[in-house]
């Protein structure tokens, strides 16, 4: 039996964040079913590299059940109603307020249903004058300085991935796992609001509480730690880069000894220690550089190994997709299986698994059925 079989999530979602958190649950064994608009999640048309499907679709919906229903009709709000008289978890994450208006306030229905778990997302959360902004990843990155601490001196750059709304279902996941426990004690759902403005800004403590306290504000070095020397990326002879980090002192001298081949280098005044490397960052990386650029990105990576110094390739997708640490899982699509990425977490050695990427609809007949109290499909 797997951990969440048995329960319930229903999830009004769209883009990334909530269906994050409900694809997590659907992978625990829960079921999910996924209330889409009659034209569907816009995630779906997001790309079309997947066999013609969305790669951010076909990454975060594995194990759902697909129902569309328009819910400006009462006929199909009913529908709703019932799924959530029956759900252990409702998730949502419309525009702000429009729940509301819809009728599906999460008070209302913490009220007529006490043992019901509620999870709004939002973009900024539920007070404070920027509560009805309309939020995306990108602005989020931008409105939380995450962008101004990420780049180069050239200028601040998008974080390539959308750690906003991963940030933000990631919180909603752990938030809604302590909630379910709780309840096996206590009996009572809760109302859980998580934001990706608060849950980003959460990931920004460190650069808030050294500016705050240290008056510091960190700077955009690129591949390049802002206060450790050296901890970045340092090319080879063809060009590839090497990224390694030296954590202390010990280190710093097998850097020196077994890589460098320049001992001297460690009791030099300028680099014996963390501080004043940092404050001769130029010089030193002209050393490394200088010895560095007599290897290949390869080469210098089993240097570094072989000298018990922590050490990663900058690598291009071409190197991801070939990874030899890469672990897979196949998945069902309309289109036909996927072979992509596992999950960051093994149980008991295995990867849990999977089921389809459900395609648009898929099982609102089905489910229609069952609300109207008709057996459902075998």
């Amino acid at each position: 039996m797997r951990d969440l079989e048995g329960l319930t999530v229903v999830s009004v979602e769209q883009a990334v964040a909530a269906p994050y958190l409900s694809g997590r649950l659907a992978e625990a064994g829960a079921r999910v079913i996924k209330v889409e608009r009659p034209e569907g999640d816009f995630a779906r048309g997001y790309d079309r590299f997947v066999k013609g499907q969305s790669a951010y679709f076909v990454w975060l919906n594995r194990g759902k059940e697909s129902v569309c229903l328009d819910l400006r009709t009462d006929a199909d709000k009913a529908v709703l109603e019932a799924l959530i008289a029956k759900a252990d978890v409702f998730i949502q994450n419309l525009a702000p307020d429009a729940i509301d208006r819809l009728g599906f306030a999460p008070s209302r229905l913490r009220a007529d249903y006490p043992r019901l778990i509620t999870v709004s997302i939002s973009g900024y959360g539920d007070e404070g004058p920027m509560r009805l902004a309309r939020a995306y990843d990108l602005l989020v990155q931008a409105e939380t300085g995450l962008v101004t601490i990420t780049g180069n001196p050239a200028g601040p750059a998008r974080v390539g991935v959308s750690v906003c709304d991963i940030s933000c279902g990631m919180t909603a996941h752990q938030a809604v796992l302590q909630a379910l426990y709780a309840r096996e004690r206590t009996g009572e759902g809760r109302h859980i609001a998580v934001s990706l403005f608060h849950a980003l800004s959460d990931w920004m403590n460190v650069p808030y509480l050294q500016f705050t306290f240290g008056g510091v504000t960190p700077r955009r070095d690129g591949l390049h730690h802002p206060t450790i020397a050296p901890y970045g990326a340092y090319a080879g002879r063809d060009g590839k880069e090497v990224l390694f980090s030296i954590q202390n002192e010990r280190e710093w001298v097998r850097l020196c000894e077994e890589v460098l081949k320049r001992p001297d280098v460690s009791v030099d005044p300028r680099f014996n220690n963390n501080t004043v490397r940092v404050e001769n960052r130029v010089e030193l990386n002209a050393i490394i550089d200088g010895v560095f650029g007599r290897h290949d990105r390869d080469e210098l990576a089993a240097m570094l190994t072989a000298a018990s110094i922590a050490n990663g390739r900058v690598n291009t997708m071409d190197d991801l997709a070939a990874h030899p640490q890469n672990r897979y899982i196949e998945v069902e699509t309309p289109a036909g299986p996927v072979r992509m990425l596992a999950p960051g977490a093994t149980v008991d050695g295995t990867v849990a698994p999977t089921g389809a990427v459900p395609a648009l609809g898929a099982h609102t007949e089905a489910i229609r059925r069952e609300v109207l109290g008709e057996d459902a499909p075998s």
